[in-house]
């Protein structure tokens, strides 16, 4: 497919479900499971962590780019069919070392020494979002399509994402939440989760213009280069209606807000939520309004953690992941099934630490 970046994987060493090439300076990392639409699997955060500290201990290494192969986009987010298995067996080793290891591998792109350059082309989400959207150089195109669709299988935008979000203009980041709503190219970099937008057909280019980069000034230069404006977006555009609705303090005035108009935008999204996990909408809320709060990414990797893990022995997660991937129904039957019944109890159960088990990370 004519400018796609990851059509060829000739030359590249393959390390498990990774394959990676050198271009001068620049080593590439491309995600490898395209029939799986590249989701991430625990043996690949590992092995990538691998790679990154010894790209970082390199002097031979300017600069590093992640992709993902195939045609469809960079990730799908994580292997939430074996969390799905793991959480039904009563086994929980899997899921617990999946998100720490994830997570650990997210914050260390986040702080990375050397330029990272996520290219965030077709579509990204759930954990994909955390391997790009904490790179010190985001690239976008006209495939791009990001989403946090978690609160559609009872769980919640992890990966850090709540950080990002409660910084974005106004409650853009809240809306995006809450509504699993997919933002473009355009949306993307208004939202801060990108910074260029390079037309997918550029894409083949990349490796060549950043072979000799070793400073963030360079990798800018050389991205700006090929950079173009994107197709327009339409959250910037919705953000009075946004704004008045999402801004409420709670989920159940924001339905109210939505419920209030009659406009077709509003009227859809509230049909959108109304069909979200009430426990998982409750719970993100107040993770992102938390979120605003924190000093450094760090605090929300460790609260994620924490949530994920109350998610593991709550009931939508499994009944969420069986509608929408096991059984493929689309109908899950949320417990509890309305806002009201969703207690502050049961909020308050996803922030608390589980056990002896506890992110922690070097101030």
């Amino acid at each position: 497919m004519q400018g796609s970046l990851s059509d060829n994987l000739d030359g590249g060493v393959q390390h498990g479900d990774l394959v990676v090439r050198a271009y001068g300076a620049l080593r590439r990392i491309t995600l490898n499971r395209p029939k799986a639409l590249n989701a991430l699997t625990l043996d690949m955060s590992v092995t990538m962590m691998a790679l990154l500290r010894g790209f970082a201990a390199d002097p031979a290494v300017g600069v590093v780019l992640l992709d993902g192969a195939g045609e469809r986009g960079l990730c799908a987010g994580g292997d939430i069919r074996a969390l799905y298995d793991a959480a039904k067996s009563g086994d929980h080793t899997l899921p617990e070392k999946f998100w720490a290891t994830e997570y650990y591998l997210d914050a260390y792109i986040a702080r990375y020494p050397k330029p990272f350059v996520a290219v965030m082309d077709g579509l990204v989400m759930g954990g994909g979002v955390g391997l790009s959207a904490h790179a010190a150089h985001r690239v976008v195109t006209d495939r791009t399509a990001i989403a946090l669709p978690e609160v559609g299988i009872g769980y919640t935008p992890d990966i850090g994402a709540s950080f990002r979000l409660a910084r974005t203009p106004g409650f853009a980041g809240t809306y995006l939440a809450l509504t699993a709503e997919r933002a473009n190219a355009a949306d993307a970099i208004y939202c801060g989760l990108a910074d260029v937008h390079i037309a997918s057909a550029k894409l083949a280019e990349l490796p060549a213009a950043l072979a000799a980069c070793r400073s963030a000034d360079d990798v800018r230069a050389r991205l700006g280069a090929l950079a173009s404006a994107p197709a327009a977006g339409k959250i910037e555009r919705a953000r009075t209606w946004i704004d008045a609705c999402f801004g409420a303090d709670d989920v159940e005035s924001i339905v109210a807000r939505l419920a209030d108009a009659s406009d077709e935008a509003r009227q859809a999204t509230l049909a959108t939520m109304q069909k979200m996990s009430p426990t998982s909408l409750k719970v993100t809320l107040r993770n992102v309004r938390d979120a605003a709060r924190f000093k450094r990414l760090e605090e929300s990797f460790r609260q994620d953690y924490r949530i994920s893990l109350a998610c593991l022995t709550g009931h939508d997660f499994t009944e969420g992941i069986r509608a929408q991937i096991v059984d493929k129904d689309r109908n899950p039957r949320w417990q509890p099934d309305t806002l009201e019944a969703v207690t502050a109890e049961i909020v308050e159960r996803h922030f608390k630490k589980v056990g002896d088990l506890e992110l922690t990370f070097a101030e």
